[in-house]
């Protein structure tokens, strides 16, 4: 239970920070657990098929090998997983009524990400104990939720434009490119000290969401 709990913390705390955010529209409580559940549910399942279907029929990396390692790192760990969680904002958050301010992208999308990292972070840390749960509270989670933010930024554009679909997947494009760079330099960790890079692109992460989240702030339908 205590493992459970600390693998669940740092989803909740995300969860709660990025509400908090929402300042001037704040979206409904039920709303924003149906797509935390799609994530946990729906966006899982798929990247479960789609990794079984990468596992059965492609072939599989060098794990020693640079290229090969970008390759899984790009397109096929961060496109199939980040995928995963934008059909879920695309096809059921995106079309809804109360998705009504550019700022709901960024909000459903973290919803939905936090969900599918609720449900990965619960296996490694069973697999791997209170020393992977304090890491992970750390990196993996906020690494979740900054990709989140970037995909939900250019959907909560695209909601509003006439440009919907360019919008939505420069979002997509932009949770992948985070998403494999932060994979990429775990990856081929047999490079001494590359790990380091993870860190560097995972504040850089960081720092553009939150001025994405400012931005999409500054410019509410509802701000006062």
């Amino acid at each position: 239970m205590n493992l459970l709990i600390t693998s669940l913390a740092p989803v909740l705390i995300v969860i709660v920070y990025i509400n908090a955010k929402d300042k001037f529209e704040k979206e409904s409580k039920k709303a924003l657990f149906k797509n935390f559940l799609l994530g946990a549910i729906v966006s899982v399942i798929i990247s479960f098929i789609l990794y079984n279907i990468y596992n059965s029929y492609l072939p599989q990396p060098d794990e020693f090998s640079v290229l090969d390692q970008f390759i899984k790192a790009f397109f096929v760990v961060a496109l199939i997983e980040e995928f995963s969680k934008y059909l879920i904002v695309r096809y059921y958050a995106q079309p809804k009524k109360g998705f009504n301010e550019p700022f709901d992208g960024i909000i459903y999308a973290v919803m939905v990400s936090m969900g599918f990292a609720a449900v990965e972070n619960i296996f490694y840390v069973i697999e791997g104990g209170l020393p992977t749960a304090l890491l992970r509270a750390f990196t993996a989670i906020p690494a979740h939720a900054t990709f989140a933010v970037i995909m939900g930024y250019f959907m909560g554009k695209a909601k509003f434009s006439n440009n919907k679909t360019t919008w939505n997947l420069i979002g997509l494009g932009g949770a992948i490119l985070f998403h494999g760079a932060y994979d990429f330099f775990l990856f081929i960790n047999f490079i001494p000290g590359i790990t380091i890079g993870a860190f560097i692109s995972l504040i850089v992460g960081i720092i553009l969401s939150r001025k994405a989240i400012k931005i999409h702030q500054d410019n509410s339908y509802f701000k006062p």
